[in-house]
This record gives structure tokens, sequence and C-alpha cells, in this order.
């Protein structure tokens, strides 16, 4: 287990730091180079389709949302909600108290601009119990990793059947699995127990910049936390201190204290996003840093006034937004980027991409036709719209880009009434038409429900489409 440090904000030393300007550079992107490809032009094709709003809502748990700055070259705050009051930059400080169930997501990049500087970049989490007794905070589930050498960014086919979870690309990707599938790591904690009026570490880990091209690397982390008092939390970047023979070393509790009292936020800065409601076509939605509020969207899907989901005529399909944003509701009106509680002014002012979130969404199929019908259920990453609710536009071939990267698990009985749990990961890019994740049978006047869930993976663009199909060739 990683070890529990306790440290008093009243033993700080007052020493201020300094650091470098704040320099604000191109939102960057957290994909790695894809390798050449053929140049052919993508040609648009349309197909008529419904697009419903996803019924259901997030829930109301807070979710320490840190991936502001995504790249990481001056050390500083991240992201802290403690109080303001005694600190050097109280601009930096959200005054946000955790109490209950909380999550934590954080995704950053070290970069070194050339091999000879690859001085480690830590994270540390910090949590703090500003009570007058002592704080149990329960990590139920926990995951983080590297890219390199945890999950590097490889190329994978568009769908992978993944029983044991060894597949994945990118951290993100393998962070949303683990959680997905119950497990956790286990140099991180179980359980804390913070004394009164002390601070611990929750993750004191590295981010190793590397010494090959490209010479960076994130880490992904996601955690699952209950607190049974208040209590406050901090994500910070540090270089790694250096021994007297220049070997780097763990930063110690009091040196990532020192540095919370004292610094401000790290840069540089992100791009800031462009205000809500805006008429512009040119829309920077900006990265997250705050307290957003929605760890889950759990809902069945059905009809109006029924307790069952009618399928498509045959040959027709409809689909569901997830994960649908301003400009990107799919006509909808449907936007279902969580909505922040707090948050550092120049950041999103929506956690767009709702990374992390747990879409678990139940589908009670029934056949209401007097014919045998063959259904497909699906995952699709058409071209962002907001102009119609009764069209999905592709890409053919799909843009080279890839718009999603993750593992959703589903289950369901299949044609011979046995119970079926499958995992499988899928890679998409921008405009491609989602290959069935399953094909089933169903006899008249029959229902058959359907689990289809996943956390949406960081590295990820929205929106996609949850689609159902009535295959024209049914019988």
């Amino acid at each position: 287990m990683f070890p529990i440090l306790s440290f008093s904000l009243a033993q700080l030393p007052t020493r201020v730091l300094t650091f470098p300007p704040l320099i604000v550079a191109p939102q960057p992107t957290t994909q790695e180079t894809l390798p050449p490809q053929e140049s052919v032009p993508p040609q648009e094709f349309i197909e008529p389709q419904e697009i419903r709003a996803l019924p259901g809502k997030l829930d109301d748990v807070p979710v320490f949302n840190s991936n502001s700055p995504e790249v990481v070259l001056t050390e500083g705050i991240l992201l802290s909600t403690f109080p303001s009051q005694g600190m050097r930059v109280p601009s930096a400080h959200l005054n946000y108290a955790f109490n209950g169930r909380f999550d934590i997501f954080a995704h950053h990049i070290s970069r070194a601009s050339n091999s000879s500087q690859t001085r480690s970049l830590f994270q540390g989490i910090v949590l703090y119990n500003p009570n007058d007794r002592p704080v149990q905070v329960d990590i139920s589930q926990a995951a983080t990793y590297l890219t390199r050498p945890d999950a590097l960014f490889i190329e994978l086919p568009p769908y992978v059947e993944d029983p044991v979870g060894t597949v994945f690309a990118g951290p993100g990707s393998r962070v949303v699995s683990d959680i997905l599938r119950g497990r956790r790591q286990g140099n991180l904690p179980t359980v804390m127990v913070i004394p009164p009026k002390q601070a611990q570490m929750l993750m004191n880990l590295p981010i190793p910049a590397g010494t090959v091209t490209p010479t960076s690397n994130g880490r992904s982390t996601l955690m699952r936390l209950s607190s049974n008092a208040p209590v406050y939390v901090a994500t910070l970047a540090m270089f790694a201190p250096l021994n007297s023979n220049r070997t780097e070393r763990v930063p110690t509790i009091g040196e990532w204290l020192n540095l919370l009292v004292n610094a401000g936020v790290a840069g540089p800065r992100d791009i800031p996003p462009t205000p809500l409601n805006s008429k512009s076509t040119n829309v920077t939605y900006g990265r997250v840093a705050g307290v957003s509020k929605g760890s889950e969207w759990r809902t069945t899907i059905t009809d109006d006034r029924k307790d069952y989901l009618g399928i498509p005529n045959s040959g027709r399909a409809f689909s569901y937004g997830l994960s649908t944003l301003e400009q990107g509701t799919f006509a909808t009106g449907q936007i279902q980027s969580a909505p922040m509680l707090v948050r550092y002014p120049d950041t999103a002012y929506l956690a767009n991409g709702n990374y992390a979130t747990h879409y678990i969404l139940t589908l009670p199929l029934r056949n209401t036709t007097r014919q045998t019908q063959r259904i497909s259920l699906s995952i699709e990453t058409p071209i962002k719209q907001d102009r119609s609710r009764n069209e999905v536009v592709f890409l053919n071939p799909p843009d080279p880009r890839i718009f999603f990267r993750g593992t959703v698990r589903l289950r369901y009985l299949d044609d011979r009434s046995v119970s079926q749990t499958r995992f499988i990961h899928l890679v998409q890019r921008r405009g491609q038409k989602g290959e069935p994740l399953l094909n089933l049978t169903l006899p008249p006047g029959v229902t058959r429900s359907i689990e289809i869930d996943f956390l949406y993976p960081p590295d990820a663009t929205p929106p996609q489409l949850l689609t159902v199909r009535t295959l024209s060739n049914s019988r």
C-alpha cells in the first residue's frame, strides 16, 4: 500500500516560491501521432435516422475534475478546492469541501522539448481534514496509469472482444476499463484516516517525460471515494527534487504543502472557452479544472408511458445521443455535459465530454410486430451537427482522427436464453459508422432487456450515438 503521510498546515514555512510566467499556448491534443495514411478525400453520406434525447439525467455526485492544463510545463497548483484564506494566491483555491460520495478524475501530460529536459514531473493529490475530529475516507475503486510504459497509444481494430481486460490504448482507456470491471490498483490506499487539522497524501507519483521521441508522457487517474465528514482536495505538479548527487527523489509532504500554500496555478494555461450560448460556429469548449456535478447517468429507455422500447420498423433505425454538448446535440437540444459547481475562470464552463462519467443504459426491447425480427445495437461516431434530428452524417472513409477509444460492457439474454456478459473495446474515428455490438432475434410480442454501460473514456471526442436497428432481412 502507498504510504500515508500526515502534516499540519500550521507547520508550513512562509517562504514564497517563484515560477516562470504563464504562457498561453494552443490547446494540445492527447492523441499520439498516427502513422502516415494514404490520403483519400472523405465523402459525406447521410442516413435517414431518428435521433432522440437520452432519458434520465446525471446524478448529484461531485467530481474533482482536473484536466487543465493538460500539458504541464511549469509546476504549481493543478486544482485546489482548499479555502483561500492564508494562501499566497487566493484565486488558485476554490473553497469547496467534499462530504460523502465523490470522485477524483485527473489527466495531465508532462512534456520535454528535447531529450535533455526530462526531469520527472510529480503529481501529488492532497486531502485535508478541517474538522476537530478524525475523518475517514474510503477509496472503493482507484486506478492510475501512465502512457509509457503502462498504456501506449497503439493501433487497434475498431472492434475487439476483451473478456479479461488486456485490450487498451492510452492511459484513459485503461483506467476506465479497470473501473468498469470493478478493479483497483494495489499501490493506492483503500482507506485513509486523517487526524484533525491534518493533511495526507493520497497520491505522490511521477509522470516521467522520457528520453525518446516523443518526449512526453501522460497520467490518467480515476478514484471513487466517500468521506464521513468534509475534506478539501488539491492536485499539484512539482518537478522532482534533486539529491546532492543530482539524482531525483520523491517530494515530501512538506514540500507539497509549501507548494500548495505559496504557488499559483500551473501552466501554460489552455485556451479559454467560448462563452456559453455563443452564436459563433468556431467554439472552443476548453478543458476542465473544477468540481463538476454528476458521476453516473443511469436510465431505462422506454417508449412514452410504456415499460418497454418498441423496436424500429424493418430496415429502419433510431438513435440516442451520448455525451451531447453545445452545438452538438443532433438537434435534440439536450446538453449532457455535467455542470460545474466551481471552476477556474479560464477553464470550461461545463464538463464537456463527461470524461469518466458512467453511463448505465437499460433497453427493454420489444418486438411489437407479427413477424420475427432481427435487431442490432451499435455505438457510432457520426459528424457532430445540430441542424437535424432525422439524419446522421458519416464519412467514407472516416477521418483518420480517433474520436472514441474505450471499453463497453453488454449484459443480456442471448437467443438461447443464456445470460451473457461481454466486454468490447471500440476504436472509432470521426464519421465512422459503428459495427453491431450484438444481434438478437426477437419473436413477435417478445421483450428482451439489454444493458449497455461504459465510462466515457478520456481522449475521446463527443458526441456519439447509441443506435437500435431492425435488419431488413428479418423473417
